[in-house]
Formats: structure tokens, sequence, C-alpha cells
């Protein structure tokens, strides 16, 4: 296993590792930044975007262009003019909630949360944005959103509460984008950190980047721990497979963290990293389909 970093970004909150099999390119986001990256898979070739507001999480769309969750609401983004057009603003239940963490199921939904940025009062919501532009609430009761992902059939939904120190998993019926029978999916302890960006490899194994304690972890569809990565940041956010083999595990980080009492250190902060060697494969993801 090799780990290293391959784009000094220095992102103050990197997320959002999105490998596009298209393109064949590899995307991310500096949430706190206001700006989207892409590269190729070896971090080459970067360009980047800035955005009017934090950004939680992008989507690709089937036609061209992308499907942005900003701080207020769902936007759709032009790449060629940079040009960024509210599509539905949310109504959050206080001034200290914005959207954040979000992906694309195979029918081409965007499911997206949103967090309470003191992250202590689970003012948070999970919604479903439908391919004709309809948003549905889904789920409620979220402190810090983070790591939706699915089972490769997608009948079962991983989502993360951070500060639950939780992934649970929910039913997920594809014809309709509902959610039910939560149940905890695995818990993080003191050394875990906490549940941040995660993906769900071809075995059907979840990924989670345990952000403030070094980690990566990887957890069997049962939730056993199988494997558990220490990488050389303590801000480590979230995970996704790319290259042309869907083989290699791209790792976002954080240049510093957005609460008190936890320290980053180390010039690799807030870069983009790239784990090889671990002879798995990752799924490829979905665009949205409006």
């Amino acid at each position: 296993m090799d780990i290293k970093a391959i784009v000094d970004c220095k992102t103050l909150l990197g997320e959002g590792p999105l490998w596009d099999v298209e393109e064949q390119k590899l995307y991310w986001i500096d949430s706190l930044g206001n700006r989207i990256f892409r590269a190729d898979q070896n971090g080459k070739g970067v360009e980047s975007w800035p955005v009017p507001a934090n950004i939680g999480s992008l989507a690709l769309k089937k036609n061209g262009g992308a499907l942005l969750s900003l701080a207020d609401g769902i936007y759709g983004f032009d790449f060629a003019t940079g040009e960024a057009e509210l599509i539905h603003r949310v109504t959050h239940k206080g001034d200290t909630v914005r959207l954040n963490d979000g992906k694309v199921d195979r029918r081409g939904r965007f499911v997206t949360g949103s967090l309470e940025t003191t992250e202590t009062t689970p003012l948070g919501l999970l919604y479903s944005v439908d391919t004709d532009l309809r948003v549905s609430q889904i789920d409620d009761g979220i402190t810090v959103s983070n790591g939706p992902c699915w089972s490769p059939d997608h009948s079962i939904f991983y989502f993360a509460d951070s500060r639950s120190k939780a992934i649970w998993a929910y039913d997920y019926d594809i014809d309709t984008g509902k959610l039910s029978n939560k149940r905890r999916f695995v818990a993080f302890g003191p050394e875990d950190g906490l549940p941040d960006g995660a993906t769900v490899d071809a075995e059907g194994c979840v990924w989670s980047a345990g952000v403030y304690k070094s980690k990566i972890h990887r957890f069997s569809p049962e939730g056993r721990r199988l494997m558990t990565i220490d990488m050389p940041v303590v801000c480590v956010t979230s995970v996704m497979f790319g290259g042309p083999q869907l083989d290699r595990l791209y790792v976002t980080s954080m240049l510093r963290a957005p609460v008190p009492g936890i320290e980053e250190t180390g010039p690799l902060a807030g870069s983009l990293f790239v784990i090889d060697g671990l002879g798995i494969r990752g799924l490829p993801e979905y665009r949205f389909g409006g």
C-alpha cells in the first residue's frame, strides 16, 4: 500500500472527491474556501472554479454541468461560464445551518443533507432532489450530515451523522427514493475519529474517513471492521475510488478544523491524497438525471 499527496491545494475544508468515469477526471471541493477542483488521476492539470457560497457537495449532470449543494440551496453550475444559478432555496431551521455532503443514486436522484455549523444541535435535514428537480425531505434530527452512499444493489442507504459517532443504515426504496428501518450500522470509538465522507466498494464494504483521528476505516456489509489505514494528516475528510480501473482511493483533507479543540499539524494538511496497492475496486458514480 502506498499513500501519497498528489495536490498541495491546502483546502480549508476539502471534501467530496468524485471520480467521473466518462471524463476520467477527479473532482473535489473546498467547502469553506468556496471552490471546485478538477484534475486527472495523478493530480495533474488542476483546474478550479469559485462558487458564491460555502459548498457542501457536487453532482455531475447527465447532460453536462453540475448540481451543487451550496449553503442556502440547490444550484445548477456551468463549468464553461463559471455561473451558479439557484434552483431551489432551502428553508433551514436556523441561521447556523447549511447544506453539506451529497451523492446520486442509480435512478439519478441527488441525496444531500444539512449540518448545524456549531455541531451542537440537531437542526439538519436530509433531502432528495428528484430528476424533475422536486425537492423532498427524507429524514430530520441531524447535527452533521455526512457520508451518503448505497450498497451495490441500492437496497441499503448508508449515512453518517458525524456527531452521533455512528454510521446508520436504512432500507432504500429505489423506485420512490424513500427511507425506512433506520438502524445503527457501526459505532465509532474514541480512537476512530468521527465518521465523515464515505463510499462503498465493489464488494459492498463501506469506507469511511475518521476525521480528527487520521483514520480511514473499511467495514464489511455486516458492519465488521476489516481494515483501518493511518493517514499522515489529522483531519482526513472523505474517500472515493477512482482511476481507470477504479482501484485508487482518493482522500481529501482540511487545512484546519472548524471546531475548537482540534489542531492539525504538518505540511500536508489540506492536500489531496491517493492510496494505491489496496487490491480493491470501487463502483462508478452516477450522474444526476435532471
